[in-house]
């Protein structure tokens, strides 16, 4: 091949379902953060000229959500180019680590080099003494791994390694994460964005997060030291992605309301939509404290926040505080969502079953109480999943105990360990349940009516997200954020060591699972517009009140199941007064010592 062309081929691996078949849709939900800021940086690196003034490189972007991955064809349409060539497995998740294994074995076979970097690779790294049997495997088969981020030129070494043949088997920059403000923008080209729901794209203005939740791998990938980027980077986005006609985005931050530049950065997107008529719309995710931030609700909705995702997690403060979840507190959550409510924004929020102090008995109740209590509009269960480069893997790990070997479960949606009061039935049945009962006919009403009572509560927008989320659980097996519109299967990219289906059982089955599937959504759909059809005409829907959205004083709020029949529930309840009562003696001696 000829050494005058460079090939950057980058692959955001999906993860396979329950019988092996990737999980692939015509159009997916979610555009990849990690694939948009590799790409950007890539582009920067060709402008640069990083490898020389007489050598062309050429990049290559497949979000394999919503794009097959051929290999084959790949390599033929490389040779074919001439060059040399890096294969990159990007933003690999742990549940999708088997897959990209798959992946990287029959691009090795076709003699070209592959690099697989992403969350499992830095929080392995990260958080075992050793690294796992299946990434040493790997390794020793030639593949090389990026542990950390790419940005501060560290894209650079790689592409100038690829191309003289020198590859180190890892890249390890866990020591050292690089400031963001000033990098190249997080792009896709349009043709990926038309792949993807509502067409949006994805890009982050922090990484990192202060907080120390044991579930989650963040902190220990991205660290406790957040990092940002600039207004100025920020606008940059807007104008780069609007000039290619995107103008939707999904801002991947953890926890937007503690990037401490939240201000400018909403004070800029405000300019770009108030002076200059830009038609943007975000979604972000919060924490549950985000209301007590002076004016942040205010300037989101007017930034073009339309869709807010909370981390909720749970309505029990004993297992809040088991998870070290200690900055969420449910006095809170009642005033927060409704603030969130007067504003116009939908909420989302994520609810984890499995801590320690849960039952299936406590789950169904508090999934009964969420639904009468708070004005949240979509909720999303999780199995409490220990995902490689968090604490609660770290600590299962050093006790030895068991935790599913197949990785490819790892996705939240799947029970990966054992359960120390409730069967694993229990267990699994208390997360098909919940989903059942908050996606119900009578519930999808319930938030429809509070939706039309509001003159920002766009129903129709709601009854859409609602039944997306439904569908994708009932119909697809699959978690909503992993959904997408018309399911793809391929009958020869099968999970490796399963056998290859015979193709006149493969594709009537196949057949067959289309029919069912659209017969059940158009039976599904057509059900629940009559709902909605219903609450659209009523003549009194703009006087409709609930529990949930009606306001209380703290005293009613003090006598809510939420506060009554949760366990450490009181207890809050106690703290919150006890708090507010030193806080307010605080600010009573500044005043009196002010005054002398």
């Amino acid at each position: 091949m000829s050494g005058r062309d460079f090939h950057f081929v980058m692959i955001k691996p999906t993860h396979y379902d329950d019988d092996g078949y990737p999980i692939q849709w015509l159009r997916s939900a979610i555009p990849s953060n990690t694939l948009a800021s590799l790409n950007g940086l890539a582009e920067a690196a060709r402008n640069r000229q990083v490898l020389g003034k007489d050598v062309r490189i050429h990049l290559h972007t497949y979000d394999e959500t919503n794009k097959r991955v051929r290999p084959e064809k790949i390599a033929r349409d490389i040779r074919k180019a001439g060059g040399k060539a890096l294969i990159a497995l990007v933003g690999v998740q742990s549940n999708q680590f088997p897959r990209a294994t798959d992946l990287a074995r029959r691009f090795l076979g076709l003699g070209l080099p592959v690099a697989i970097g992403g969350f499992h690779v830095s929080g392995c790294i990260s958080m075992l003494d050793e690294m796992p049997e299946e990434m040493v495997r790997l390794q020793k088969e030639g593949v090389v791994y990026f542990a950390g981020e790419a940005e501060d030129g560290r894209l650079d070494d790689v592409f100038r390694d690829a191309f003289s043949d020198d590859l180190k088997p890892l890249y390890n920059f866990m020591a050292d994460l690089p400031s963001l403000e000033g990098e190249p923008t997080p792009i896709l080209p349009t043709q990926h964005i038309r792949f993807t729901a509502g067409s949006h794209s994805s890009f982050d203005l922090g990484r990192g997060c202060p907080f120390q939740c044991s579930f989650c791998t963040i902190i220990n990938v991205q660290g406790r030291k957040s990092r940002f980027r600039s207004a100025d980077d920020l606008e940059q986005i807007i104008r780069d992605n609007v000039a290619q006609g995107i103008d939707r985005f999904f801002i991947t931050d953890d926890n937007f309301a503690r990037n401490r530049e939240w201000e400018p950065l909403f004070d800029r997107l405000i300019q770009l939509r108030e002076q200059e008529s830009f038609d943007i719309k975000f979604i972000i995710q919060v924490d549950t404290l985000c209301h007590r931030i002076d004016g942040f609700i205010e300037k989101a909705t007017r930034a073009g926040v339309n869709r807010v995702f909370i981390g909720l997690e749970n309505i029990n403060p004993d297992n809040l505080m088991a998870a070290k979840k200690r900055q969420n507190k449910i006095t809170e959550y009642r005033e927060m969502l409704q603030k969130w409510r007067a504003y116009g924004a939908t909420t989302y929020a994520g609810y984890i079953i499995g801590f320690p102090g849960d039952t299936k008995e406590s789950v169904l109740h508090d999934v009964e109480i969420i639904k009468k209590e708070l004005p949240l509009d979509l909720l999303e269960f999780f199995y409490l999943t220990p995902l490689p480069g968090s604490e609660d893997h770290k600590v299962l790990s050093s006790k030895g105990s068991w935790m599913d070997p197949d990785l490819n479960k790892y996705d939240l949606n799947h029970r990966v360990s054992h359960h120390p009061k409730m069967s694993d039935e229990d267990w699994e049945e208390a997360y098909r349940q919940a989903w059942a009962s908050y996606y119900s006919d009578d519930h999808i009403e319930t938030v429809l009516r509070r939706a039309a009572a509001h003159r920002k509560g766009r129903p129709g927008n709601k009854l859409f997200l609602m039944m997306w989320f439904k569908l994708m659980v009932e119909c697809e097996g699959v978690h909503p954020l992993e959904g997408g519109y018309f399911r793809l299967k391929f009958r020869t990219d099968r999970r490796g060591g399963l056998p290859l289906e015979n193709p006149l059982m493969f594709y009537p089955r196949y057949l067959a699972e289309i029919v069912a599937k659209h017969w059940v959504y158009l039976s599904a759909v057509w059900r629940v517009y009559r709902i909605y059809r219903r609450v659209k005409a009523s003549p009194g829907r703009r006087t409709y009140s609930d529990l949930a959205i009606a306001p209380m004083n703290r005293s009613e709020e003090e006598d809510l199941a939420m506060i009554r029949e949760t366990r450490g529930g009181a207890e809050a309840v106690a703290k919150q007064l006890r708090d507010a009562a030193l806080s307010k003696a605080g600010k009573d001696r500044a005043k009196a010592a002010s005054a002398l």
